[in-house]
């Protein structure tokens, strides 16, 4: 009893430490401006695709991580600069869509053509952002301290769980999501996009900030 006491309390230190950076609900406005022209079949497709894509992210970088960022020297304050500008950079064409981008934009109507979408921005930097690699890297690094094999691979085991579980959240989130898009129609999703352009370019530029800050101190 005290062992599934004491597993269902660290999977929810998981969850709890990686469900407010994911922030699905911050990436709901961008998933509806993003698949705005697709079928709902489709945009049930392309949720399922970010979400695998946010599971093995954030799984890559929790058996990996360390590694990885040590292999290509990259600092976790690089990862935040290199997300912040992949934000602004989004928030941006948002705020400011040209006619060049907006016919782009009509074209996306098929999965094929949104799919790569669901990686960048949906899955990275949105949903495992630099923030949920930072928080899933210092998992494994208080991982890897047990001696024991067997803590080791427990710890892996629950880290892993609580992953699956966030994107299991996020999923239902950006799911339910959909429906908002019938409510507000092409007028109030132009609205909605381009006010949340702004807010990504803002969440865009505090990361790079706190990755320069990172990198002076």
């Amino acid at each position: 009893m005290q062992f599934l006491y004491d597993l269902v309390l660290y999977i929810t230190i998981v969850v709890v430490g990686l469900l407010p950076i994911a922030n699905p609900f911050s990436t709901a406005p961008v998933f509806l401006a993003v698949t705005s022209k697709l079928d709902p079949n489709s945009r049930r497709r392309l949720l399922k695709l970010t979400c695998i894509y946010m599971f093995s992210t954030l799984l890559i970088f929790l058996l990996a991580g360390a590694l990885i960022l040590s292999f290509f020297g990259i600092s976790v304050h690089g990862l935040r600069i290199a997300g912040g500008l992949i934000l602004t950079v989004l928030g941006f064409r948002m705020l400011f869509p040209s006619s060049t981008a907006d016919s782009e934009q009509e074209d996306v109507r098929t999965f094929e053509q949104a799919r790569g979408l669901a990686f960048t921005p949906l899955a990275m930097p949105m949903l495992s952002g630099p923030g949920s690699i930072a928080v899933i890297i210092s998992m494994a690094a208080q991982i890897s301290e047990n001696e024991s094999f067997l803590a080791r691979l427990a710890g892996y085991a629950v880290v892993g769980i609580g992953i699956l579980i966030t994107v299991v959240i996020c999923w239902l989130v950006l799911r339910s999501s959909t429906k908002i898009t019938k409510f507000l129609g092409p007028t109030g999703i132009d609205a909605m996009t381009r006010i949340m352009g702004f807010i990504i370019i803002c969440i865009g530029v505090e990361f790079a900030v706190s990755g320069i800050k990172g990198f002076i101190q």
